[in-house]
Parts: C-alpha cells; structure tokens; sequence
C-alpha cells in the first residue's frame, strides 16, 4: 500500500445524528476507491458508536471530550503521525480542528458544512469568529445544498469558488429493509407523521396548528425527542386535539413507522439538508415540507429557494412558505386526497433516486481527487487555539 495516498476523514464521533449516518454511509459507499486510497477516519470523541464502518477504513479513536483544544491538539497528533495526504472533516469543532492539524503541511484540507451555519449558531459569537477564520481557508468547502454555499458566502466570506454542494446519500435498499420490519408503535388508525427533535428550529408548533385547521381524519403522529416536548402537548390540548396527538419519543427505527404513514410532513424553520424528508420519500411516502432554508426546494422543486415566493404542488407533494398555518393546511388536505396522495407518494419516490450513496460518494471521492491535483496555498492558523473553546459541533 506504500504507493497508495492517505485520505484521512475526521468527525466528532459516531455516536449517533444525521451527519455521523452520512459519513459512515459514504465510507460504506467508497468501496470503488479502497483500490486507490488507504483509508482512514478519526473519531475526536471516545463515545460508543451507532454506526459501523467497513472493515478495511482504519479508524484512530481520539478522546476529546467533546473539548476544542483536545480536538486540535490530538487531531493534530495524529496528522503528524500518518501524514494524510488529504483530509476531509464533518462538523463544525472537527472542521476547526481539521484546519490546525493541517496547517503548515501544505496538503489539502477540506470541509463539509452539514448545517445551514447562520441558523445553526444563532447567537453564538466567538463560534462565528472562528467559522469566519477558518473556513475561507479550506481546500474546499462541501455542503449539503446551495442554500448552505449561499449562507458560507454572504455571511462568512467563504469565495464561492472554494465551494460545491453535493446532497446527503439515502441509502434506498437499508431504508427498504428496516421499513419492512414491523414498527415499534402502532397507532390507532391511519395517520401523517413527522419527525425530529422537539427543538424550536424544527417548528412542530405550526403543524400542530395547521393539522387542527385542517382537521383530516388521519391522526398525527411526532417522533423525537426534545426540550419542546411539554409546549407541544399542552399546544395539542389547547388546540382540543391532543387526543389525536401522538407522541411516541424517539424511535429506533422509524422508517417502519415513516413508511406506513398516508403523508409526511416537515414543518422546519432552518434546515442543513433535510435528510428525514428524501428518507420518507424514499419509502415513498408524500410530502408536505415548508421552503425553509436550506434544501426542500432543491429536492422537491429543483430551485432555488428565492425563486418560489409563495407555495406550490409539487410531483412528491406541496411546498409550502414558512410558518404559514393556513397555507400548510390547506397543502395537508390537497395531498392527503386521492388520486393525489398516491401518485405523489410514486413521484416522491421517483425523486428520492437522485440522492443514491453511490453517487454521493463519486461526487465526495471527485472533489478530494480535485483537491489532490492542485497544491493548496498555505494557510497558517497561529490564532485557532486560543479562540473560543465553544465550538463543540
């Protein structure tokens, strides 16, 4: 293997959230490349793992703590070690600590945004200072959609030729098979569900409201689990509903559940890239989502999401503008009808193959090929370790 080049991938661990899913499904994805690259992946966190990687990746498993300084000190440890020809990290405090363990080496780094940033630090202002000083720096920047290179660009002045938007994978045959085992909560009848973690950004809120307007005869059913969890049920009894209401936590497989439902709906104010959406899809099921930021109106209607002012009916369902009760509603009770309902539940379908792990993979594995092919101007980042340790995602 000495001819081989070493690409290293970094992460905070894996020990269970879509952008730990995404990293080990395009490790699972990369077997065309295990010829070509001696593959390695850095866990900075010791936490017991959700998902698995294939045998042939070699994984250092680091002990941060969750802490940055460990983070880039170790990481940094370990470039010097294995001389990684390229690395690529998932995650805002393994995107910094990737930065400092490259710094000086002069190979290329490179980054992949999972979040729409803006939204996903809110108020945090010494993690945006550090964002704002690494990231232009990178190699390349991958996101998850344009929405995401949109908010990097206009808000922290990544060069939008330092960047490219490659969408998460859904790996279709594993959401196929745990959709076919039985679901570990039945509801009591037909039912729209939704699911996420009971967080503000995710604005369960509005589609307790719009479900009561609507008032179809299918229940509701909200997996996840969150800080929200009280608001929303006493939302649900205000709103004289919560005996329709379900609200069964987190679900270890809820493709059994998501692929059972009549509709799926995503009433989000902020998203990365909506995985949950294209994995409901992919078992097709309709949609109904809100144009948040970022990614449902690349998935569902191929545009940007400025281009659609207002909502529309789409082949996989509705899309629908945010926080706008009587417009999610009225989206709930076209969709839910048939003929309609089935034949968005096949274009839904249709268009969840667009986001297959191997082409997700070809397109990770082209850009790192990219990056190999042109030297990296050097970057120094003397100022990282003693900026804010609050980065801790």
């Amino acid at each position: 293997m000495l001819h081989q080049k070493r690409i290293l991938f970094a992460i905070n661990s894996l020990a269970g959230g879509g952008a730990e899913r995404v990293l080990a499904t395009l490790l699972g994805g990369s077997e065309p490349w295990r010829a070509r690259y001696d593959i390695h992946l850095a866990l900075l966190d010791d936490e017991p793992r959700a998902y698995d990687v294939p045998e042939w990746v070699e994984l250092h498993q680091l002990d941060a703590r969750h802490k940055l300084l460990p983070s880039l000190t170790q990481l940094r440890a370990l470039t010097r070690r294995i001389l990684p020809d390229a690395t690529l990290s998932f995650l805002t405090r393994a995107n910094i600590a990737n930065a400092w363990a490259m710094a000086g080496r002069r190979r290329p780094w490179l980054i992949s945004e999972r979040v729409n940033t803006s939204a996903h630090l809110g108020n945090a202002v010494a993690a945006k200072a550090m964002v704002r000083l690494v990231y232009p720096r990178a190699t390349h920047v991958v996101a998850v959609s344009d929405g995401v290179v949109d908010d990097l660009a206009v808000h922290f002045g990544v060069a939008r030729g330092r960047m490219s938007a490659i969408a998460n994978p859904v790996d279709h045959q594993r959401i196929a098979d745990l959709a076919a085992e039985p679901p570990a909560f039945i509801p009591a009848g037909r039912y729209i569900v939704a699911a996420g973690r009971l967080v503000p950004n995710k604005n369960f809120p509005l589609l307790l409201r719009a479900y009561a307007e609507a008032a179809p005869p299918e229940r509701l059913v909200i997996l996840g689990e969150g800080p929200e969890r009280g608001a929303l049920e006493a939302l649900a009894t205000s709103l004289g509903i919560a005996d329709r209401v379900d609200m069964p936590g987190f679900v270890a497989n809820p493709f059994a559940v998501v692929a059972r439902a009549q509709a799926y709906a995503m009433p989000s104010n902020a998203e990365g890239f909506p995985n949950g959406l294209v994995e409901a899809m992919a078992c097709g099921v309709p949609v109904v989502a809100t144009n948040c930021a970022s990614g449902p109106s690349e998935i569902l209607a191929d545009r940007p999401r400025d281009a659609i002012p207002s909502g529309i009916d789409v082949d996989a369902g509705a899309l629908v503008p945010t926080d706008d009760v009587p417009a999610f509603a009225a989206a709930l009770r076209r969709v839910l009808a048939e003929p309609r309902r089935s034949e968005c539940g096949r274009g839904a379908r249709e268009r969840s193959l667009a986001y297959g792990v191997e082409q997700a993979a070809a397109n990770y594995w082209a850009r790192i090929e990219a990056s190999l092919a042109v030297p990296p101007a050097e970057a120094e980042f003397k100022n990282i370790a003693a900026s804010s340790p609050g980065v801790t995602s």
